[in-house]
């Protein structure tokens, strides 16, 4: 889920730079690319490593058919890396996306009345693609994190794991939509199907 919401951050903020930059990107240098895989994978792997090392724990969660960090623990070890996972793992990351988006929107508007060439038009095209994926992974993962946070700092008892399940699920299933919805969206895909 870290890696995923990263890695849209990082793909947000490399659209804004790509569309409102006036110079054509160099397609041939893949060094930003890999450098931006490496800092998100790294940044991801930097915040699932602590509970390994007893800051907070993984273990069941729910009724016990899924897998995740201890987030029904009181003490303050655990609410602390739940609350800096909420605030660097999903907060951050999604403010990013919504500083980019805007800042792509304001430019898409302000020039929306000149004619742009076909590779405009692939670029708004993608624009689409990844706000849509965007909007799906915070649709499942939103929920998620509102359970964690209301099970770690409400009352004890307060989510069962009965009502953790549907929450869980969709979060761990958003990593399936992205396929989807770039099959859908990606005109040299769905002209194929």
């Amino acid at each position: 889920g870290i890696i995923s919401l990263i890695s849209l951050a990082v793909l947000s903020y490399e659209r804004c730079c790509t569309m409102t930059r006036t110079a054509e990107p160099d397609t041939t240098n893949y060094r930003k690319t890999w450098t931006a895989i490496i800092l998100s994978w790294t940044y991801s792997l930097l915040w699932t490593v602590p509970p390994l090392f007893g800051w907070s724990s993984y273990g069941p969660e729910g009724p016990g058919i899924t897998c995740s960090v201890n987030w029904h623990s009181k003490d303050a070890k655990n609410a602390s890396y739940i609350i800096c996972l909420f605030i660097f793992c999903l907060l951050i990351p999604f403010a990013i996306i919504v500083y980019s988006y805007g800042k792509l929107l304001c430019a898409l508007r302000q020039v929306s009345f000149i004619p742009q060439g076909p590779g405009w038009r692939r670029e708004q095209r993608v624009l689409l693609m990844v706000m849509v994926m965007v909007l799906c992974f915070l649709l499942c993962w939103l929920s998620y994190a509102a359970v964690a946070l209301t099970a770690t700092l409400g009352q004890p008892g307060l989510i069962t794991p009965a009502a953790s399940i549907i929450p869980a699920i969709l979060a761990k299933s958003s990593a399936v939509y992205n396929p989807i919805i770039y099959v859908f969206l990606n005109k040299q895909v769905s002209e194929m199907l």
